[in-house]
């Protein structure tokens, strides 16, 4: 059954986006919000889409819409870029340069203001998103990046966090949250079935701005990694 639920919730999910990016085509030529909005619409249809499963999602904590912040996600699935794109009201989101090939789709991705790093690019990649993050600030949006760079499994806490959201953190000057999450064991990666259940998502109390480096990143590692092994441990002894 719950394969036939996949299917059809991927039927639903490429057919509602491909009528979403040819009917929003004009937006291209219109100022970046409207394509912030579409976006925002997107991650709602998907919701819904998946409502087919039925996976849901619950969030705790302040996630702080009304402040401007760095929202470093734990990167387990597509989940949280399409849902918490829609969730957070429209962050500036930080993503692999190759996303941008994507026809019709990674020209909606840069129109709505999204920070492409080419991850092979080393230093120069890092000073231009420092760059692009700056007029993100002016703009007053916050930011939402995927500090380890990669999906990972939800078991995976070995992969490292990368220098980037530091960077961001330290040339922004502005908080920078934490979210936990466990996507990744109802949306599989790279496998067409899908789990039921409820996706949990914890906004975790802010980081103050001005912490050095490894002060920074062994907080951010450690109160993301613990909230995720909690997550986890839930889940286990409630038979999900």
């Amino acid at each position: 059954m719950n394969f036939f639920r996949s299917l059809l919730f991927l039927v639903f999910f490429y057919c509602s986006t491909a009528l979403m990016g040819i009917l929003g085509l004009p937006v291209l030529l219109t100022p970046a919000r409207y394509a912030s909005q579409l976006g925002s619409l997107w991650g709602r249809c998907v919701h819904l889409c998946l409502s087919i499963i039925p996976i849901g999602f619950s969030i705790e904590g302040d996630i702080a819409k009304s402040k401007q912040v760095i929202y470093a996600v734990k990167h387990q699935s597509a989940w949280e870029t399409l849902i918490l794109y829609w969730q957070l009201d429209s962050p500036i989101v930080v993503l692999k340069k190759e996303l941008l090939s994507i026809p019709i789709l990674g020209q909606f991705m840069k129109r709505a203001g999204c920070i492409a790093v080419d991850r092979a690019a080393g230093m120069r990649a890092l000073n231009k998103l420092k760059e692009e993050a700056l007029l993100a600030k002016q703009e007053g949006r916050s930011i939402l990046i995927f500090p380890q760079g990669t999906r990972v499994d939800p078991s995976d806490d070995a992969t490292p966090y990368q220098i980037g959201v530091f960077s961001l953190y330290q040339t922004l000057s502005i908080p920078v949250i934490p979210v936990a999450l466990n996507s990744g064991y109802y949306w599989l990666n790279k496998r067409i079935t899908k789990k039921p259940g409820i996706i949990d998502v914890i906004f975790l109390p802010p980081i103050k701005t001005g912490l050095p480096r490894k002060e920074f990143m062994t907080k951010l590692k450690r109160d993301i990694e613990d909230k995720c092994a909690q997550l986890e441990k839930k889940r286990i002894q409630n038979g999900w």
